[in-house]
């Protein structure tokens, strides 16, 4: 961690120890653990919750559940989220620690694939939290949007738009990941029923709402 990075962390709310610990858990167990969302990622996504207010929210991609964790956290009593991991193996550290959790009794662990799972859920999301296979995007985008599975207000955020900066260099013909990052961003940019941004926080963060 550099000196800004430091910064950040001293002059940010404190990371909730349950939290601290699951990231520590997830470097000693897991492969890449630097998926993780982490303590600011994770803070801008409880406070975007508690500014929202929404009551169901989805996730693509749980990993080891830290993010699900700060959504839960900013979620009023009587909201939901539902969180698509497709790993059976990383499905005993994230339901250890939502059980763990005051904020773990809203969330909805499901494995298997979210372009399976989330149709059948029969909801219409307040808000999405895109973090899954990154090749995977613009059929996550299209589920969602074509699917009727948001209405009008609600906001989606998509993990990893930048892609350790790829999206600006030479793309290889067999970087499937990049190029499915890319037609997304171009997907969203030219939809006319959304507006968004995108935050260079860590590897980008596309935040779109539905008109």
């Amino acid at each position: 961690m550099d000196l800004l990075e430091k910064y950040v962390h001293h002059h940010s709310s404190p990371e909730d120890p349950l939290l601290t610990e699951l990231d520590r858990q997830t470097h000693l167990q897991v492969l890449n653990p630097r998926m993780v969302s982490g303590h600011i990622q994770g803070k801008l996504l409880e406070l975007l919750v508690k500014m929202f207010r929404p009551h169901d929210i989805l996730e693509i991609g749980t990993f080891t559940g830290y993010s699900a964790l700060c959504m839960a956290a900013g979620l009023d009593e009587g909201g939901t989220v539902d969180t698509c991991e497709p790993d059976d193996e990383l499905q005993p550290l994230a339901q250890s620690f939502f059980d763990r959790s005051p904020h773990g009794h809203k969330i909805r662990l499901h494995i298997g694939s979210a372009l399976d799972i989330a149709p059948r859920l029969g909801k219409r999301f307040d808000m999405v939290f895109i973090d899954g296979d990154k090749r995977e995007y613009p059929d996550y985008y299209r589920m969602l949007m074509d699917g009727g599975l948001v209405r009008s207000g609600s906001v989606m955020l998509a993990d990893n738009i930048l892609w350790y900066g790829k999206v600006v260099q030479s793309v290889a013909h067999n970087d499937r990941h990049t190029q499915a990052l890319l037609e997304f961003n171009r997907m969203v940019a030219e939809d006319d029923r959304v507006e968004n941004v995108i935050l260079p926080l860590r590897d980008g963060i596309n935040v779109i709402r539905v008109k």
